[in-house]
């Protein structure tokens, strides 16, 4: 499944961002999803991920509450909607798929696609 995120953007510290995976190739719904990101010089970490069916979701501690995924399965899309950004929050996004599991994927390795990341930048 090719996978291509996009929606980053400057925001100041408080604000709100909307981010967007659009998925196309094979059938989306097949797949777990997930949101990563990157800060400059350091290792790439999980965010949130949700279900194939959108029935479960779960979220890195350092976003709970503030950010929100979901998707979309009718447009091939998933969505992480996020609130109250701070500026730690700065980082590349990426966007990946997973075959499904017994339990949602929280590390990197457990995931087959990606997308190209987009970049979200939080002024203090």
């Amino acid at each position: 499944v090719q996978l291509q995120a996009s929606g980053g953007g400057l925001v100041q510290a408080g604000g709100s961002l909307r981010l967007s995976c659009a998925a196309a190739g094979r059938t989306f719904s097949n797949y777990d999803m997930g949101w990563f990101r990157q800060a400059p010089g350091k290792e790439r970490e999980f965010v949130a991920t949700i279900r194939w069916s959108g029935s479960s979701t779960y979220y890195d501690d350092s976003v709970k509450g503030r950010f929100t995924i979901s998707r979309d399965n009718a447009k091939n899309t998933m969505s992480l909607q996020m609130n109250s950004l701070k500026p730690e929050d700065t980082a590349v996004y990426y966007c990946a798929a997973s075959e499904p599991g017994f339990k949602l994927r929280t590390t990197g390795a457990g995931y087959n696609y990606w997308g190209q990341g987009t970049l979200v930048t939080v002024s203090s």
